[in-house]
């Protein structure tokens, strides 16, 4: 079992980049929400981000693996930002922007090997939007790239069966 969950909502502001956002009083709530359903023996790994690894609680005992991190790039804090995104995912180039294939190869080999160290037990990934976005797009062949990424919500949980190349909600929260 395969469930990746997009980071809970950050405490976020111009004056603190990106990377270095904590989550917000709101997204701690939804966050304990989101970690009660989990299946208990489940392999809890996220992105070295805050954010991710606060969403599934904030312990030291959450593996941090960078291959989950936020595609890196540069944008402006205000603005046309969610449309850069949005085209970004859908298979539009920006300068300063990670090239996509680097971040699916990254965040595949990233599941291939903590699979492999679940040992069979279920695998939590909390990651972020783009870059989960972009894997699925170029692991399990995502039709709808640009919709997919837009109805994320934070938290959110998604179902990937790699056989069957199917990725779907596994619950609201």
């Amino acid at each position: 079992m395969l469930l990746l969950v997009r980071h809970a909502m950050p405490a976020h502001g111009p004056a603190v980049p990106a990377h270095e956002w904590t989550l917000s009083a709101e997204g701690w709530q939804a966050a304990r929400r989101l970690v009660a359903r989990l299946p208990g023996d489940a392999r809890l790994v996220s992105s070295e981000e805050r954010k991710a690894w606060q969403t599934l609680g904030g312990y030291d005992t959450i593996t941090r693996d960078r291959r989950f991190n936020e595609v890196t790039r540069v944008e402006p804090w205000e603005g046309d930002y969610r449309e850069l995104r949005r085209a970004y995912v859908e298979g539009a180039d920006h300068p300063d922007w990670e090239p996509r294939a680097d971040v699916a190869e990254r965040f595949d080999a990233g599941i291939t090997e903590q699979l492999v160290r679940a040992g069979g037990r279920p695998l939590v990934m909390a990651t972020h939007g783009m870059a989960m976005t972009v894997w699925a797009k170029a692991r399990l062949g995502l039709k709808d790239p640009g919709g997919f990424w837009t109805n994320l919500r934070f938290p959110d949980a998604h179902l990937v069966e790699l056989d069957s190349g199917t990725v779907e909600r596994a619950f609201a929260l």
